[in-house]
């Protein structure tokens, strides 16, 4: 059996899902709407090398784009306190309760509660989804040894090329966009999931990824996703044009009148007929 999102998902507990450095918007679309489906089922996290733009808002789940990865291992700091004023840290469990404390040294005063900072690292995701790109430029955090043991798989409409050797599962396939490509695989393997929200990011994503469905390589199955998404209940979320710069639509533009004959203009003189 060939492989699949739904087959490799079943396999794991949770998945990332890697957007490129600076990604277009269609591969956001992509990455989100993918996301918005396996959170229905599996823990997912959706990661981005570089912070989302203004641009992106139009997409539902943005604000889940995580800046950092980590979500392992807890991290407790201390935000602007010398860790030279700590005499120990100790720990201590009372039933199912744990509790840190932090002892500091004598005539020292401990941190206090606004400069406690929390935070995850480390990464438990066992499968890793990457959304477009075509080399390992593009995700950067390949190179971590975190990802050494995770099921790496690349989805886009060119094949990825990896200088290190890195085994992964292409499901890339040729398409007027990626959106595209991931709209197939949610129809083919989540039909069910497939609601209004992520139908949205297809299709507005769909929209951008094929130029307004004017790329070479639209095809006859490009319009029937879109049809699909739209019967999901799918919206396109155009950006705004600026003003004075959209032409007339055809059927309100004004239809230029033919020029009258110079004949029609000329008046008989005086005792002059005109037969």
């Amino acid at each position: 059996m060939s492989a699949s999102i739904k087959t490799l998902a079943s396999e794991t507990n949770s998945v990332l899902i890697l957007l490129p450095k600076s990604p277009y918007f269609d591969q956001v679309a992509a990455g989100l709407s993918l996301g918005l489906v396996l959170e229905k089922e599996k823990e997912t996290q959706v990661f981005c090398p570089t912070p989302m733009t203004v641009e992106f808002n139009r997409l539902v789940g943005v604000d889940k784009v995580a800046g950092e990865l980590g979500n392992k291992n807890l991290k407790i700091s201390f935000t602007d306190y010398d860790a030279n004023n700590i005499e120990r840290v100790s720990y201590d469990v009372d039933g199912s309760e744990c509790r840190l404390t932090v002892i500091p040294k004598p005539d020292f005063a401990p941190p206090q509660k606004d400069q406690v900072s929390l935070s995850f690292s480390g990464v438990s995701s066992d499968l890793v989804i990457m959304i477009g790109g075509a080399n390992e430029t593009h995700f950067p955090i390949l190179s971590s040894p975190e990802f050494s043991k995770a099921k790496l798989v690349h989805i886009g409409v060119h094949d990825l090329a990896l200088a290190s050797k890195q085994e992964f599962v292409s499901l890339s396939r040729p398409g007027s966009s990626i959106s595209e490509v991931v709209g197939r695989i949610i129809a083919e393997d989540y039909k069910d999931k497939l609601d209004r929200d992520v139908a949205s990011n297809l299709l507005t994503g769909l929209h951008e990824g094929s130029k307004n469905f004017s790329s070479q390589y639209v095809s006859s199955d490009t319009f029937k996703l879109a049809s699909e998404l739209m019967t999901a209940g799918g919206r396109r979320n155009i950006k705004e044009p600026l003003p004075g710069l959209t032409p007339p639509h055809p059927a309100e533009a004004e239809i230029e009148k033919e020029p009258t004959p110079p004949w029609s203009r000329l008046k008989p003189s005086k005792g002059t007929s005109i037969s």
